[in-house]
């Protein structure tokens, strides 16, 4: 069930600028928006730490002049708790769909909302 609350206007809003080019190159500006405890599955199995995703997302798709972005689609969320909210979502790129989640944490009123976890899982083609 989608609640379209300000928290999850905020957790979307950092994911989509986590899928901007000019995010994707700047450590600093993908700091703002990764918790140090961050955790990803991604798409592959692999699993990625803060640091390595940190040291990684210049070089990955959707990073500038690095393959075509991702096309996010058919979000959904909901506040679990007090500074947790959990989105699920979309993406394709070259005809490739991902299903994605997502868990964005803040950890007291004045601090930012963070990714605190996200895991991607491919979804085979033909599938609805």
């Amino acid at each position: 069930m989608s609640r379209e609350t300000d928290e999850v206007r905020e957790a979307i809003a950092g994911e989509l600028r986590l899928m901007d080019p000019e995010v994707r190159a700047s450590r600093p500006l993908a700091r703002q928006l990764l918790d140090p405890e961050f955790i990803e599955v991604g798409a592959s199995g692999r699993r990625w730490t803060y640091d390595e995703m940190l040291a990684a997302l210049p070089g990955m798709d959707g990073a500038p002049g690095v393959g075509p972005r991702y096309e996010p689609s058919r979000f959904t969320g909901v506040l679990l708790a007090p500074g947790l909210v959990h989105l699920t979502y979309e993406t394709e790129r070259d005809g490739n769909r991902v299903r994605r989640s997502s868990l964005w944490r803040r950890r007291d009123a004045a601090a930012p909302w963070q990714m605190y976890y996200h895991q991607a899982t491919p979804v085979p083609p033909g599938t609805g």
